[in-house]
């Protein structure tokens, strides 16, 4: 009879072990997400199981802003973005090439509501254009201030002489118009919807990206896109492929099931009673988009670079990828 030593018999049951595991162990995936409505298919694939089905553990990194979120990637702190704002992605591509790649964009105008202007509750401001002498806020960054100045000046009103703006976090947006620090502002949802359910503010014009900027109120801007660092996608390409996989999955769900939207309340502070009412963009896949959403794609990344925003020329093709 042959004897097998005790280091023998521990190779062999951790040889068996190894080959009745799963074909690869759960891999990590930092995902840099931005607190507004936007991040909602990161949050359906997390309780929905979605990444850990596709063998990938996510670690949520929560970030103020899109520069933030940049500033992450290319460290290396993030290996992806929920929400990240286009313009910011575009103008790192154009200074710093080959840093991330969108794998999907959402699309935003006054059917799908994102940004838009608010005013206190009582301003008499019918308009755009009744915005002249204000005091006003923008959401945070130079994408969003720059595309709120933008808008402004597309209707005839010139910062400094007709207006002044300054750049507030989401999260005192609603402090800031209650205590008459300002008349009114560029603001996003989820942020905007909870002003206006509770009183303090009211809804001046919303998509005004695509009325006043692209020059089409049905078209969609793609302000925003869920993207993954290109330092993922070349040294972890099945990773990065699993993980489109799962967000697909999630962007489905996000765009048609209901009660995808009870994660508003739970992941994003929005107001229970809100879920189901408060405005959502239009997520694509980037393999779905059609062609002449692409085109707008380039269009508004265009008036990215015209408005200075995006430092230099960028062919938004380079920047996605259907995955």
């Amino acid at each position: 009879m042959k004897l097998f030593t005790l280091t023998q018999i521990a190779f062999t049951v951790a040889a068996g072990l190894a080959a009745v595991s799963p074909a690869h162990a759960d891999d990590k995936v930092r995902v840099g997400v931005f607190g507004s409505s936007s991040a909602l298919p990161y949050f359906v694939g997390v309780e929905r199981g979605f990444f850990k089905e596709a063998g990938i553990t996510v670690e949520t990194v929560m970030l103020a802003s899109a520069p933030l979120i940049v500033q992450s990637m290319v460290t290396g702190d993030i290996d992806a973005a929920s929400n990240l704002v286009t313009l910011e992605g575009a103008n790192i591509s154009q200074r710093r090439p080959n840093t991330l790649t969108y794998i999907s964009l959402n699309g935003q105008n006054a059917q799908y509501i994102t940004e838009q202007f608010v005013v206190k509750a009582g301003s008499q401001a019918k308009s755009l254009k009744d915005l002249k002498g204000a005091k006003l806020f923008s959401a945070p960054g130079p994408a969003n201030v720059g595309t709120a100045k933008a808008v402004l000046k597309s209707i005839g009103l010139e910062e400094n002489k007709d207006y002044t703006i300054q750049e507030q976090q989401l999260s005192v947006h609603l402090g800031a118009l209650q205590a008459g620090t300002f008349d009114a502002g560029y603001t996003l949802e989820p942020v905007a919807s909870t002003m206006i359910k509770q009183g303090v503010a009211r809804r001046l014009e919303a998509g005004v990206i695509s009325t006043h900027l692209l020059g089409n109120a049905s078209s969609q801007a793609f302000a925003a896109g869920g993207a993954l660092s290109n330092k993922l996608i070349a040294e972890r390409p099945d990773v990065a492929a699993r993980f489109a996989k799962a967000w697909a999955k999630s962007v489905a769900a996000a765009n048609t099931d209901a009660s995808a939207r009870s994660l508003l309340a739970k992941d994003m502070n929005v107001p229970a009673d809100m879920t189901a009412t408060v405005p959502l963009t239009n997520f694509v896949m980037v393999k779905d988009l059609t062609p002449v959403q692409k085109t707008d794609f380039q269009k508004f990344v265009d008036i990215g670079v015209a408005l200075g925003v995006v430092k230099g020329a960028v062919d938004t093709g380079t920047i996605i990828k259907g995955m």
